[in-house]
């Protein structure tokens, strides 16, 4: 897990071109919005992209992206969990 939280917090920064902002800075379990990284709408159309095309996963719902998107943890145990096949 290790691993893939460092991955994401690079994608993160990279697609979002935040360059202000290091990866190691992020905190695994920092809030993506409002006071934490202040992401946007915008910001999680470019993300849910991200996830489908580098992991293969889908986020087809606004429900399941407020869960997914609370952290850079819980976009990690939403791939993982995909990837083992098991429901978010």
């Amino acid at each position: 897990m290790t691993n893939l939280l460092k991955e994401l917090k690079e994608k993160l920064v990279k697609t979002l071109k935040l360059g202000d902002v290091i990866p190691e800075e992020i905190g695994d379990d920092e809030p993506l919005f409002g006071e934490g990284l202040g992401l946007d709408s915008i910001d999680v159309l470019e993300l849910v992209v991200m996830l489908e095309r580098d992991y293969g996963v889908k986020i087809d719902s606004k429900e399941l992206g407020q869960r997914v998107f609370v952290s850079v943890r819980s976009m990690a145990d939403f791939v993982e969990r995909s990837r083992a096949g098991k429901t978010a």
